[in-house]
């Protein structure tokens, strides 16, 4: 027998809420692929692929919009996606261990009572702000995504009470 979860159970293990999921389901980027007598979501094995999919292009910075453009145009295999999970990690690993390596000369340098330079620090506050920047454009996409959210939800429910 083919094995389902409920909303509650999918969404525990996504490590998501139960009304991300639902919103994920009213604007036809996730659905589930059944339901049950009594209404409740039903998800397969397949929709979770679909999800990790989902949320590995999130992690990649991409707007829920294009991920939905890309998820139902069939442009990204599973196996592309996870390669390009795989770069972004790669790349973020080499930032954090240049920084790790300017950190380190500087200690080192401390250590041996020598003078440090200004072109010292000058490397390691160029990879901190690398990797700052990184940050940052990754959080403004996150805010950017939230904010499409609730302007189409707030286009959807005009006139509600605030």
């Amino acid at each position: 027998m083919l094995r389902e979860w409920k909303v509650g159970e999918l969404a525990k293990m996504a490590g998501l809420t139960v009304r991300t999921l639902r919103f994920y389901d009213q604007i036809g980027l996730f659905s589930p692929s059944g339901h049950s007598d009594s209404g409740y979501r039903l998800y397969t094995e397949t929709d979770i692929s679909r999800l990790q999919q989902i949320l590995s292009l999130k992690e990649l910075g991409l707007s829920l919009e294009q991920i939905k453009v890309i998820m139902d145009g069939d442009q990204l295999s599973l196996s592309d996606i996870v390669s390009l999970q795989m770069d972004r990690l790669k790349e973020n690993i080499r930032l954090q261990q240049k920084l790790l390596h300017e950190l380190e000369n500087v200690s080192s340098r401390m250590q041996r009572n020598e003078l440090l330079t200004v072109e010292n620090f000058t490397k390691i506050m160029q990879t901190m702000r690398m990797n700052h920047e990184k940050f940052f454009v990754e959080r403004k996409s996150s805010w950017e995504n939230h904010l499409d959210q609730l302007s189409t939800y707030l286009d959807e429910h005009p006139g509600e009470p605030d």
